[in-house]
This record gives structure tokens, sequence and C-alpha cells, in this order.
């Protein structure tokens, strides 16, 4: 059985700890592979390497850090189809999917190759006789990045293109779940010329996040997850003085008005919430129909719910495939039972569904419940998997205050023809990303993504400016060159003049 390792140093380093954890193909149920999980010493090894890497990287010219980007973003390019491939043997998500993950990773690289426009400071001149004040941006040092099993090329490509374009070195900790994706990524960094020990991985689960969160060479930690995580990661790098951008779950809200197009809205509501077996934080996981459009919506999703082709992410005439885990799956399942028993309507029955000749995948149809209690488990928690959720609200105004009452503020979206609803929604929803006519607002590279309240934590969003400026520290100078006709002493106090 292969062994998935650590990349220490710009090359495979193989663990020594003995314990290991399975990676499943999840669309068969066997096990296919193995992770070695990392010492405390092998982290420690790799942030030493990552250490000594940027007495160098850290100076490097943005001309050197900017050619190895663009021949790595070349590399990325060329390997698209070997990376989604690995995603769809150890996630599950259909081909299509993977590769629309890797399109949305590979934004941040080209972001990162525009790095000498965004490390541009600011200069002021003669703010007082012969006085000069400059503000720049440098390097934190070694930098850290835990990420979640749901897209495992695209969020460490969130992180670290940016924090070495910087001039940083980063220690990336991958889900255990499916990790050979980012092994390749770091494999074609090398290829691309990246120095050794500016970008390095240690497989592992908690031992080698704590000691990534307690190591004192480490400044920053980036990581994506869930809420309690989330918190956890925040709360224990505060504690040994490190900064942290960590982005929670989410519970996001799809609100649909009477007069929206209601064949359009049942579409994107099928597209983002059961994409990728719902398991994406941004997934809509809640419609809220506005007024008399409770019905007709929810026959219209029950419908084309009901005509999708759910199987192994390789043929290429599956929608959906298979959820991360067997345990998962069946916890996802359990959510549409419950959420019966505490009074919802499950209008499309999801749970049980068996792929032929894929009997023993972790397969899960897709479930739609109607009239669910804003009270019961299916609404309150983040479910994370390809169950929607309608919930009846009978003006814009009961609808907003259902959604701001929730806990967390991801990702929201409005379904309307009417520009001024739209307008005011989009003022008065407390979520960090909004959507109008658009279910899922993923931002481009170049703008920022993160969530408000329980799905946020930490300093700053992720990516775009947010992104450079996390991985990045200000200096203000000031400077005088005296002129030649200058001279004498005067001990009085500074002033300007």
């Amino acid at each position: 059985m292969k062994t998935i390792n650590h990349w220490i140093g710009g090359k495979p380093a193989e663990g020594t700890s003995g314990r290991f954890g399975p990676v499943f193909n999840p669309a068969t149920g066997a096990q296919e592979k193995q992770i070695a999980f990392a010492t405390v010493d092998e982290v420690d090894a790799a942030v030493a390497g990552a250490k000594a890497a940027f007495e160098s990287w850290g100076t490097a010219s943005l001309a050197k850090r900017t050619a190895v980007l663009f021949k790595y973003r070349e590399l990325l390019d060329a390997h698209r189809d070997e990376i989604a491939a690995l995603i769809t043997s150890e996630h599950g998500k259909v081909h299509s999917d993977a590769l629309g993950e890797v399109a949305r990773g590979m934004e941040i690289v080209e972001l990162a190759c525009a790095i000498p426009e965004k490390l541009k400071g600011e200069l002021s001149t003669q703010v007082s006789t012969r006085v000069d004040v400059a503000s720049i941006r440098q390097p934190l040092g070694v930098v850290a990045g835990i990420t979640p099993f749901n897209f495992p090329a695209m969020v460490p490509m969130w992180m670290f293109p940016i924090a070495i374009a910087c001039g940083n070195t980063f220690v990336l900790k991958p889900s255990e779940k499916d990790p050979s994706a980012s092994y390749l990524l770091a494999e074609l960094a090398s290829q691309a010329g990246l120095p050794d020990g500016v970008l390095n991985i240690v497989q592992g689960d908690k031992v080698a996040v704590d000691r990534l969160l307690e190591h004192p060479d480490v400044a920053a930690v980036s990581f994506v997850g869930s809420t309690p995580i989330a918190k956890y990661i925040q709360l224990k790098a505060v504690e040994h003085g490190k900064r942290v951008q960590a982005l929670g779950g989410a519970k996001n809200h799809m609100l649909v008005l009477p007069d929206a197009d209601l064949d359009f809205a049942a579409d994107q509501a099928i597209n983002a919430a059961y994409g990728s077996a719902g398991e994406r934080c941004m997934a809509v996981s809640v419609v809220v129909a506005v007024g008399d459009t409770g019905d007709e919506l929810v026959g219209k999703i029950a419908e084309r719910a009901k005509a999708l082709t759910i199987g192994p992410g390789t043929d290429p005439a599956s929608e959906m495939g298979p959820l991360i885990t067997r345990e998962h799956r069946d916890k996802v399942a359990s959510y549409v039972a419950s959420a019966a028993e505490q009074g919802a309507e499950v209008v499309v029955d999801g749970t049980g569904y068996t792929v032929e000749g894929h009997e023993d995948g972790f397969f899960l149809g897709v479930s739609l419940l109607d009239k669910v209690p804003v009270t019961a488990d299916a609404y309150r928690d983040e479910i994370f998997g390809p169950v929607l959720c309608v919930v009846r609200a009978e003006t814009y105004d009961d609808a907003i205050k259902l959604i701001n009452s929730s806990r967390w503020g991801n990702g929201t979206a409005i379904f309307t023809r009417d520009g001024g609803a739209a307008r005011r929604f989009q003022l008065e929803v407390q979520a960090g990303m909004v959507g109008v006519n658009v279910p899922i607002p993923v931002p481009v590279g170049y703008h920022s993504f993160g969530g408000w309240k329980d799905s946020l934590f930490g300093d700053h969003h992720i990516y775009g400016n947010d992104g450079i400026a996390f991985y990045t520290q200000g200096k203000v100078i000031t400077t005088r060159w005296p002129d030649p006709s200058d001279g004498g002493i005067n001990l009085g106090f500074p002033s300007h003049s």
C-alpha cells in the first residue's frame, strides 16, 4: 500500500512515527493509501528548514520570486488534469468539479505573480524640511497553513502562493483524508525553481497541528475548517503570540423574493446545495422562500433534485459523487431522520442511496426538507452534505431578521428582479460575502474571501489584499538628509517648519 509522507527541505521525508491514517477512495469505500502522521521532531525539522530558507528567500528580489511563480503557474496548468484526478480519487468529487477547484486555486497563483504591484510602498516627500516618510511591507518569516478535506488543492493555494510571494516560507499541514493533491503541488513548486525549504508539508493529526500552533518560530497561522476548530486554532495560536486567520463554518441562506424567476432560482439552488455533495463552506444549505413562492419553488427544486445523476467522480455522467467518509455520510443522513421527527416535511429523502457496482462507496442521495423549524437540528447545525432546508417567511423583513439571527455570517444570496430590494439586502444582511442572483458568491482572487460572526476568527480575510496584509508587516521609515549648508546645535524640541 502506498504511503504518503512529508515534504521537507525540497524533498520527500519518510515518516518515522509508526502512526498512520487511512486514505480511502470514497467511491469504492476501499482504503488505497495510508498517510504517515508526523512527530513533533518532524514538525520541528520542517520549521527549522523553513527558517533557514527564509534567510535568503525573505531578501530575494521580487523579480526572482515572480519568475518562480510564473513558472509554477505554467506547471499547474500542464498538470491540472493530474491534480484533479488525485482530488477525485481521494475526495470523491466529480472530475469537472475538481478541475474547477484547480482553476480557482490558480487564480491566487496569478495574483501572487502580481506581487511587485501589490507590494509597492508609499512615499511622502518634504513632510518637513528635507524630511521624507516611506511606508513599506516586509515578510513575517515562517508561516503555517492548516487546510480542510473539501478543497485539498484550492485552499492550500489560497495560502502559500501569497505567503511565499511576500517573502515568507511556509509549512502546510493538509487534511489527512485527501493529502496527495497538496503533495503534488509541492513537487511542482520545486520543479518551478522554488528553493528548498520555502514550501514544506507535514502530514498528520492533532500532534502536528498543536506543534505548529506552539512553535516559537512560526509567526502566523492560516486555517480553514469547522467553527469549533477555528475557535481552538485562534485561542491556542494567540496564546503563543501568533497572528491568526481562521475561517470557520457556515449556514448560508438563499433568499427568494416573489418576483424572482423561480426556474432560475431552482436551478441555482440545486447547483449551490448539491454541488460537491454539499461539502462546501459556501454551499447554500437554507432557501428562504418569501410570501407565496414556497410551494411552487419547492416543487421545482424537488423535480430537479430527483433527476440528478449520482455516481463515481470518474464517470463523466455523474453530477455528484460520494461523501468523504462512511462516518460523515452516516452523520449527514441522520439529520434527515431527525428533521422529520422535529417537524420538517421530507420532500426528497436521499438516505439509503446506493450506486450499482459501488455498494461499499460512501454515497448519499440528495435530500430536500421543507417547512423546517428554526429549532430543528437540520437548520441549526452545519450539516456539510447534500441536504437542503427550505424555510418560509411572510415578508422580506421577516426573512432578513431570520438570516441575521444566524450565528454564522459566511455567505448569503438574494434572488430578485427588484434592484431596490437587492441594494437594501446587500447593505442590511450580516454576512461577509453577498450574492445578487449569484448563489455562491466566492470572490475572484483579487478580492478577499471571508465571513462574519462565527465564520471568521482572527485578523484578516483570506487571499486578495487582506491576504497580502496578513502575510506582511508594515514599517514606516522617516528620513532626513541634511543639506550641506545645515549645521549648528539646537536643543529645542523638533517642530514642523
